[in-house]
């Protein structure tokens, strides 16, 4: 599995120590969690977990939202993540693909495996064990979400979460689409609550991450890797 570097791993983190919370029972919530349903296995903490800033900024969101579209819902898809179920995303989303193609992972050329690897290395942070270069998502400070309307059905993004192609770009359709429309409110939301979206993920936000601290110019993150 090939290491990448990101642009925001030169960014220093002074963890404040903030714990980890359970998501409000305000907020959506999909279920069942899509990487325990495939047999991730968490250990302390459920990915409904998130540092207390970030929920409590979830929560400014959704009143944000409410107060344009009226019994509309954050639903969140993913919160904290370990390294050990990055790790086995990562690994099992490189075993689709070669299975989609009729691959067999264990008889690839160095070729055919660095392309696999590049498509999933677009979306999945390396699940790097390094304290200084975590994943976003293991700092409890990433959350991948959508949108419920007000009948409680996920709202139409044009590509589901996860998805490795160039549908995930959050600009990828053009601006009268209601896909953008879509998107452009969730992103709205979010970044008025103070999150920073993952420039190539239309349903990644965080707040206090390498990665925020990156995209808001800020010198600093403030929350490390959750063990």
């Amino acid at each position: 599995m090939p290491d990448t570097v990101r642009p925001y791993h030169h960014i220093p983190i002074a963890d404040c120590q903030e714990e980890l919370i359970e998501i409000s029972p305000e907020l959506g919530v999909i279920q069942p969690h899509p990487y325990q349903n495939l047999g991730a296995k968490y250990d302390r903490y459920s990915p409904h977990h998130l540092r207390r800033g970030v929920v409590e900024r979830l929560l400014v969101a959704q009143q944000t939202l409410q107060q344009t579209q009226p019994g509309w819902q954050l639903a969140i898809f993913d919160g904290y993540r370990p390294v050990a179920v990055q790790k086995f995303m990562v690994e099992y989303t490189f075993n689709s693909i070669c299975h989609s193609q009729s691959l067999d992972p264990e008889a690839l050329t160095l070729q055919t495996s660095e392309s696999i690897w590049a498509r999933v290395l677009q979306v999945w942070a390396f699940p790097n064990p390094n304290p200084d270069t975590p994943p976003p998502h293991s700092t409890g400070a990433a959350v991948d979400l959508t949108l419920f309307d007000h009948q409680g059905k996920l709202v139409d993004m044009g590509s589901p979460i996860d998805e490795l192609s160039d549908r995930s770009l959050p600009d990828y359709y053009p601006a009268n689409t209601i896909y953008h429309r879509n998107r452009y409110l969730l992103h709205q939301v979010m970044t008025k609550a103070g999150f920073q979206r993952h420039p190539q993920e239309w349903w990644h936000f965080s707040w206090g991450d390498q990665m925020w601290a990156w995209l808001s110019g800020e010198t600093t993150a403030i929350y490390g890797r959750v063990e």
